[in-house]
């Protein structure tokens, strides 16, 4: 008899904690070092390098080590050159440290092989996205008639939600783009910010749109939309407008899109709104935060990610939408699948929802992880969080020797060295080095990247920006403090020339 799997990784903390509301929560890592920081010290090349070296010749050997040895050997290879994500000064990137709770449920899910598209091929998992997929829905203030899939990340849940509304757009002009194409659909536009993911670009490139359909609104001064700006997009003739995409947690900022007013201006011309919350959507978790997204409900289709605000291993992304007869986009009617009488037996399963025939079962990791944490477990996840961004943007402002560039929103911090006397070119340069000599240490992982220009007036230029993106709920303030420290006696290396490479 088969017997239950059951993965169990590092942890964060020496004993595994079973509270959902104890003071640490059970973070999973490959890396036993507790001592080491983030990454492997060491210049790319030979991280790489001895990774390569510790595999081996590049071929499929003859025959094999056994399970144990191979799984010694890879075990190994990720403790020793891989990254550890659940070290408090990892805060590069939208990539949190996961649930110990979801890795082992992610192991149930992988040994259950169960794919998504029909009812015998996985009639429990069928049940558990589902209620995954309602249970978000609701949080989103969606109302019954709301559905949604499970997506292999934000940039394909954007790619659906465009290829819907393209369709849209083009049957409200008479036109059938899946059976004939885009001809005739006059100059089709979607509308996003300018600090919108690069995944709408790629999306309308995907669908046949061409990139530069892709029409980007300029933001304000808390990098949100102008609707100013897009009200006059909208008022340009001889275009068709398919979408709006406004984004609810800018990858870089955090900032959250006017929704409201956005829906105002896409309802009047009979525009598609999507909301690209891939980050901001776990702000609902929380009671502090949830009123950010509290018009996130105004959307035809909502893009959400869990291993983000959700601590889920990737990739676990959602698309929401509001009506789920949009999904008509993806009927299809295969014999060996969905044969019309199986259907009416009850044995249809989730092909009509995507793109994919044979999909993962990621949705059984996030229906543990909400059963196991709730709202609440989740939401004090985040406010710990976003006090940390909150702290660590009080010591920059605090400290001459960095500068804060902008506003906390969620859980992002973005700032640099100050480098005084510096020309602009000098300064961007001196964060670059930062970075690079920091990643190469291994003893920090921070993000970079380019505040937009903000008119001519000096001061508003164009600049290289480190970023702080926290989404470690065992980090502490104390934590932040040292990071922080390390960036600055780094900076000063540089300035100063000692320790280069």
């Amino acid at each position: 008899m088969s017997q239950p799997v059951r993965l169990t990784a590092v942890t964060a903390s020496p004993v595994p904690i079973h509270d959902p509301f104890a003071a640490r929560w059970p973070l999973a890592s490959t890396v036993s070092n507790r001592e080491r920081g983030p990454l492997p010290h060491g210049s790319p090349g030979a991280v790489l390098r001895r990774a390569a070296d510790a595999l081996g010749e590049p071929r499929v050997p003859s025959t094999g080590v056994g399970e144990s040895a191979a799984l010694d050997l890879i075990a190994g290879l990720l403790d020793e050159q891989g990254i550890d994500l659940s070290h408090p000064h990892a805060a590069a990137h939208l990539q949190p440290p996961v649930l110990q709770v979801a890795v082992d449920a992610d192991a149930l899910a992988s040994a259950s092989n169960a794919s998504m598209d029909t009812y015998d091929s996985g009639p429990a998992t069928l049940a558990i996205e589902q209620w995954v997929v309602r249970a978000l829905a609701t949080l989103a203030g969606f109302g019954p008639q709301a559905d949604g899939v499970l997506t292999p990340g934000g940039s394909i849940s954007n790619l659906l939600a465009v290829l819907i509304a393209r369709d849209s757009a083009a049957a409200a002009a008479g036109i059938d783009v899946r059976r004939n194409g885009l001809q005739g659909l006059e100059r089709p536009v979607v509308f996003c910010s300018e600090l919108a993911h690069f995944s709408v670009q790629r999306a309308c490139a995907a669908l046949g749109l061409g990139e530069e359909a892709a029409i980007t609104i300029a933001s304000d001064e808390n990098f949100r939309m102008r609707t100013d700006v897009l009200a006059d997009e909208f008022a340009k003739p001889g275009r068709t407008p398919v979408a709006v995409v406004a984004t609810a947690g800018t990858t870089d900022f955090g900032s959250i899109d006017p929704i409201a007013p956005i829906a105002d201006l896409a309802r009047e011309y009979g525009a598609w709104l999507h909301v690209d919350a891939a980050y901001g959507f776990g702000a609902l978790f929380s009671e502090r935060l949830a009123p950010l997204l509290a018009d996130v409900s105004l959307a035809d289709s909502v893009t959400l990610d869990l291993h983000k605000i959700g601590w889920q291993p990737a990739a676990t992304s959602v698309l929401l939408v509001a009506d789920r007869s949009r999904f008509a986009a993806f009927d299809r009617s295969v014999d060996y699948l969905n044969p019309a009488d199986d259907i009416d037996s009850g044995l249809d399963g989730l092909l009509g929802r995507s793109l994919q025939t044979t999909r993962r079962p990621d949705a059984v990791k996030v229906a543990t992880t909400l059963t196991a944490y709730g709202r609440a477990g989740l939401g004090r996840m985040l406010d710990t969080c976003h006090e940390l961004a909150h702290a660590a943007a009080a010591r920059v402002v605090a400290d001459s020797n960095l500068e804060l560039l902008a506003p906390v929103t969620l859980t992002t911090v973005l700032f640099r060295v100050a480098g005084q006397g510096l020309d602009a070119a000098a300064r961007d340069a001196l964060q670059g080095e930062v970075r690079r000599r920091l990643l190469t240490s291994g003893r920090v992982l921070i993000g970079r990247t380019k505040l937009p220009a903000r008119g001519d007036a000096p001061g508003h230029q164009a600049a290289v920006a480190l970023k702080l993106t926290l989404l470690n709920p065992n980090a502490t303030a104390t934590d932040i403090e040292d990071l922080l420290d390390q960036v600055v006696a780094t900076g000063l290396d540089v300035l100063t020339g000692e320790g280069a490479a």
